[in-house]
């Protein structure tokens, strides 16, 4: 990941709806969510919705499939991880034992 691809994520990732829908996809996991569960769960109306889930997949954040005439929606985690693994380029100037709260403290349990 570059600079401006790391801009335009946190740029989608500054609105709050936009947020609130990258954590609840976050939290569905591999299952996803059709964009109108999305809507509904977060009291947003379509067209809002679309345009927000647009912008978070022009930023890499959120992929799609469609089933039909619906669309599923997911976190992209190859995305999240490649913003994260910018932020922590070079990280702690090379002392790994500096970063391992952080990567500890996002890792999945499992």
């Amino acid at each position: 990941m570059d600079t401006l691809e790391a801009v335009s994520a946190f740029s989608a990732l500054s609105q709050p709806t936009r947020l609130d829908v990258f954590r609840l996809l976050v939290k569905a996991g591999g299952t996803g969510m059709l964009a109108g569960d999305i809507g509904e769960a977060l009291n947003v109306r379509q067209n809002t919705m679309s345009a927000n889930l647009s912008v978070l997949l022009n930023a890499g954040l959120v992929r799609n499939e469609r089933q039909g005439r619906t669309i599923r929606y997911f976190a992209d985690m190859e995305g999240m991880r490649g913003l994260l693994a910018f932020l922590m380029e070079d990280c702690c100037g090379g002392q790994a034992d500096m970063c391992k709260p952080v990567i500890d403290q996002i890792a999945c349990d499992g």
